[in-house]
């Protein structure tokens, strides 16, 4: 084991206190997890115990040639509530998809000597060193680590009480509903038109249904069950780049904005105002549930875009009609909070606009107040939406559901 260090032990113990108090850690053995295994242990050398035992920060563990994450520990906060949401007790078969070693030793920890964890990466070089590091903490006999592409079935393993995916999903693959048991629990950070949820699932009859979501971001499955957006680069008119991302349907032809940035832009209010301090995330899924031609966008700090938006950003927008609009805000509130509206370009971007500060108007009427209930519907199943506002997102293998219950 390691040498458990005072500053690293007090640190451990802090990190626990406050996702107690903050209820990301309701249960014992989780709580006791977390005071026992040693963080430390599994980041690059150097770095701070303070980001280690941080309750939001990442710890990036490898990049590609480009610079781009596709491998890290995750943020503390997120690994205990997808513990707790997969309600996992002693004695479980759990399998976790996408290796680091921390959150492997963690559920080693919860499921205790009677379970078993079965830790699956496609990296082999993250793999060896998951299967290093678990080794050298001690948990090396309480984890299987298994170098493998997760979309297909993990050779030598029948099922599994729970699956927990740590790495972003586009879909769920039948090898993980083949190999979850009837009773089982899947967790996964599941991408839906660019807008992620990590949302934990439960079969019900024919399909699965969620129990728990929390809002959290992953670095990107890579392999065969990969999906790439569809990224255009948009120019303003010093030559600086928009990043315009589609997660699925971008339209054609994506070539009539050409020159868009250089028109003058346009301006919608949706009369729909938000405090400051309040989430109001789920717009974001909204639009992306319900606003056709939505993208994400990126804008560089040197283009006119960010440097007119500063801290007013917020990276989302639509395509229509040769036309772009983002959503922007203005003060309101008495200074204590922000309008929402949209501004756009291009000969019909006023249109475009009005589309996106249209569904603003519908979220605040009929989601602002209620929060999303997910469900995944295999191939060959029929969805089956609740009363509501729902809509259906295509994947390859199935079909995901959003709904907003109906007030009432």
């Amino acid at each position: 084991m390691t040498d458990d260090s005072s500053p690293a032990r007090r640190l451990r113990h802090e990190l626990a206190d406050t996702l107690r108090a903050q209820r990301q850690i309701v249960s014992p053995a989780v709580d006791k997890a977390f005071r026992t295994v040693p963080r430390e242990m599994f980041v690059p050398v150097g770095t701070s115990l303070e980001i280690v035992y941080s309750v939001d920060s990442p710890v990036i563990t490898k990049t590609d040639e480009h610079g781009a994450h596709i491998s890290s520990v995750s943020a503390t906060y997120i690994q205990a509530r997808m513990i707790e949401m997969a309600a996992i007790a002693p004695g479980m078969t759990v399998l976790e998809i996408g290796s680091g070693g921390y959150n492997a030793a963690l559920l080693a920890e919860v499921v205790g000597s009677s379970g078993h964890v079965v830790s699956v990466d496609i990296d082999r070089e993250i793999t060896e060193r998951a299967r290093d590091l678990l080794g050298r903490a001690g948990y090396g006999g309480r984890v299987t680590v298994v170098q493998a592409d997760a979309e297909h079935p993990i050779s030598g393993f029948e099922q599994f009480d729970r699956i927990l995916v740590t790495v972003g999903a586009w879909d769920v693959f039948p090898a993980w509903l083949d190999q979850l048991t009837a009773t089982g629990i899947l967790v996964v950070p599941l991408r839906m038109n660019g807008v992620t949820r990590t949302i934990a699932f439960q079969r019900h009859g024919d399909h699965l249904a969620s129990i728990d979501v929390e809002l959290a971001g992953f670095v990107p499955m890579r392999g065969e069950g990969a999906h790439a957006e569809r990224t255009f680069l948009l120019p303003d008119r010093h030559g600086k780049q928009l990043k315009l991302q589609f997660d699925s349907g971008a339209p054609e032809p994506i070539s009539e904005l050409d020159g868009v940035l250089a028109t003058e832009p346009v301006s919608v209010w949706s009369g729909v105002t938000i405090a400051n301090g309040v989430s109001f995330a789920d717009l974001h899924l909204w639009l992306a549930a319900f606003l056709p031609g939505f993208c994400r966008v990126g804008a560089a700090p040197d283009t006119d875009l960010a440097s007119q938006l500063g801290k007013s950003w917020f990276p989302f927008g639509v395509v229509r009609d040769g036309s772009f609009a983002y959503l922007a805000v203005r003060p309101a509130l008495n200074g204590g909070g922000v309008e929402f509206g949209a501004t756009a370009y291009g000969s019909h971007g006023r249109a475009a606009a009005t589309a996106l500060t249209e569904q603003v108007e519908a979220w605040d009427r009929h989601g602002r107040s209620c929060e999303p209930a997910f469900q995944f519907w295999p191939t060959g199943s029929q969805p089956a939406l609740s009363p509501g506002h729902s809509a259906v997102l295509t994947k390859h293998h199935g079909a995901v559901s959003i709904s907003w219950p109906q007030a009432g």
